[in-house]
Parts: structure tokens; sequence; C-alpha cells
């Protein structure tokens, strides 16, 4: 097997690695204490191709792939795992989705703006009773034969109140159950009887907007079906799949910050005489840090890696997302007890990134559903696909 990078791959790692660095890093903390988001980040980012993976060279693709969206995502998210978020609500979640299963003149009206990060995207699927069982959700569209009406609510939608255009999946048919349930193209500023809040309860990624959807009466075009009535099962659970690995790619990121600020911390602290990397008991703890986040890291490059040569990778990428952010979790504590009292301190990035990696245990499928999946296709109750 290669484990090498190619050149430009490395390229397209480094430009994210200085975006991170330049762009992001120099405001951050401030901006973490306003819960700031930046539109005209994201618009940056995406002049940058950062969205543009797995989108056909017409509608804004740059020929990158999984892999090099994994590679960007990763580096971003080691200085904020905020800013991870903007994969996949422009490009794993929305544009990749629209570009299987949407018309052709869906794909022209909306990709281009998600790509170019001009156009600011989202997905809702939960609601405050239906989480990780999908099929469950109650918000409705009733066909009213020139237009659906939507009644309902969607929680915890990353983008709710600033998004521009997104994905969202609802029951056409709730007596089907999860055959029932289809997916829309919902602009949320375009309609009226939409109410659209944010979500300031959060315990971490402060820069990362959420929020949630209140349909009374809403009213949809009916050209916003995305596929057919019935589809949106299958269409939500292929973007999962997508976008869970958006998820494992910033899980890297978050551990691999914890790792290396962990390393250059106990190079400089003193305890006893001597730096306390030079203490077992710190070593024991990086070193389980450094065998996980490498672990992780193999693990998310391969599933990228099967979903660029079209291979079955809904195996690999649940086994991907539940190691990176469990090892991401791990990391982050670690590093909060090497730093000691100072890792309880806000002035110190250690507390952000534990708070942060908390997340990756739950959105895209928690870590219980991702052992669900693993198990079922391990065991043969299901296929890998």
């Amino acid at each position: 097997m290669i484990f090498e990078l190619t050149d430009e791959q490395k390229l397209v790692q480094e430009t994210a690695r200085e975006f991170a660095q330049h762009d992001i890093a120099p405001t951050l903390v401030e901006e973490e204490k306003n819960h700031e988001f930046r539109l005209d980040r994201v618009a940056r980012m995406g002049a940058l191709g950062f969205f543009s993976c797995g989108v056909p060279e017409e509608l804004g693709g740059t020929g990158f792939g999984f892999m090099e969206s994994v590679l960007m995502a990763e580096q971003i998210a080691k200085v904020s795992a905020s800013w991870r978020l903007p994969f996949n609500m422009q490009n794993l979640g929305p544009a990749l989705t629209v570009a299987k299963f949407g018309t052709e003149a869906q794909k022209q009206q909306f990709i281009p703006g998600w790509v170019a990060g001009t156009q600011i995207g989202f997905f809702g699927m939960t609601e405050p009773e239906s989480g990780s069982d999908v099929a469950s959700m109650k918000t409705v569209a009733r066909d009213m034969g020139d237009h659906w009406e939507l009644r309902g609510n969607k929680i915890w939608v990353s983008n709710a109140v600033e998004g521009d255009a997104g994905l969202l999946y609802v029951m056409t048919d709730p007596g089907k159950k999860h055959r029932g349930m289809s997916a829309f193209i919902l602009e949320p500023k375009q309609v009226d009887n939409l109410v659209a809040t944010n979500i300031d309860t959060k315990l971490g990624l402060y820069c990362a907007p959420t929020g949630e959807f209140a349909f009374d009466g809403t009213k949809l075009p009916k050209d916003a079906l995305l596929g057919t009535a019935g589809d949106g099962f299958k269409i939500c659970m292929w973007q999962l799949n997508n976008t869970r690995l958006g998820c494992a790619a910033g899980a890297l990121g978050v551990g691999g910050a914890a790792l290396e600020l962990a390393i250059d911390y106990a190079n400089e602290r003193t305890q006893f005489g001597k730096p306390i990397s030079h203490h077992q008991m710190i070593q024991a703890q990086i070193a389980e840090m450094a065998v996980e986040q490498e672990a992780a890291k193999m693990l998310v490059y391969r599933a990228a890696w099967l979903k660029d040569n079209g291979k079955p990778n809904q195996y690999e990428t649940s086994v991907a997302k539940l190691q990176a952010s469990e090892a991401a979790v791990h990391a982050a504590n670690e590093c909060m007890k090497i730093f000691g009292s100072y890792g309880f301190s806000t002035e110190y990035p250690a507390e952000r990134l534990f708070r942060d990696a908390k997340s990756l245990q739950i959105v895209e499928g928690t870590s219980n559903v991702q052992k669900i999946i693993i198990a079922g296709i391990a065991c043969g109750h299901t296929p890998n696909r």
C-alpha cells in the first residue's frame, strides 16, 4: 500500500494550513468570545476551492476528490473546529447530494453558489423528538397541488438563520414510515411562515452558528422536491455517509491539535527539576494520544480513498468516524490534564479543544449509531455500500 500523498495533495494540504494560520488564527480568540460567524471567510474558502471536491467541473468543481476535502478540513480543524463545518454545509452535504439526485435545473441554480461560498448552505434532519431515529421525524410536507405546504420543526440545524439554500428532510407520507420521507431544497429567506432562530446554549463550536426552523404552513414550490417523493430516506443516508467523513476529518484536526499542544507544553513546563515530557506518566499519555491519532488518520484516509475510487465504503466510513471522534475526545481530555490548572482556564486553547471535540461524538450519527452500522455490516446483517 502507498501511504505517500501526491505533490498536488501536499499543495492542497499546505494551502489549507496557511489559510488557517493566516486567516483564522489571528482573530479566533475574539471571534470565539463573540460567537462570530464570518460570511466573508466562507467566500474566501470557496474561492480557494475548499468546497469544490467531487463536484463536476461545469458546476464549479476543480477535480478534487474526498481525499483533498479530508486533507483541507483536517488542517482547518486543527486551528478551529467551528470552521470545519462549512466543508459539510457547502460541499459534502448540499452540493454533492444535489449533484447526484437533483435535476439539471436544480444543479445549475444551487451548486455553483455552494461551491463558491457565496450561498450559505445547511441541511435539516433532526427534530426535538427525532435524532438518531431519523425515520421518526414528524415534520410533514403536504402536496397541495401547485405547491408543498410544510408544518413542523427542525432543530440543531447548522446555519439555520444564516442559510440561503439547503436540504430539508421531511415526511410526505407518514404512514409509510421511512419510505414516506422526502428531500427538498429549501430557501429560508425566500418563503413565508418560517421562523429561524439561533441556539446560543452550546458547549462548543462557538463560531459555527446553529439554530432551528419552525414551519407553519410554509409554502414550497413543486420543483423544490429533490429526487422523487419517498426517496428521502435513501438520499439522507447517502448524504450522511459523505458528511460523516467530513466529521472524521474534523476529528483528525482536533486530535492532532491536542497532541501537538500537549507535546509543546510538556517540553516547556518544568516540574521536579526537568520538563514534564521526561516524566513517564506524561510520556504514557502522549504515547496513547499519538498511537490513536495515527490509527485514526489511516482509517480516515482509507475511507476517503475508497470513496474516490467508487468502492463500497459505508463500513469503513463509520469505522473512521467512530475511531477519529473518540480519539479526538481522548486526546483533548489528556491535553487538558497535561496542562493541569491551565487546561481548565479559558486563556489557553486546551479547554476549547475539549469542548469542540465532544460534538464529534454526536453529529452525523452518534458513536452508538456508528457501532450499530459497523456491527450490522460486520455480522452480515446489512451490505457494505
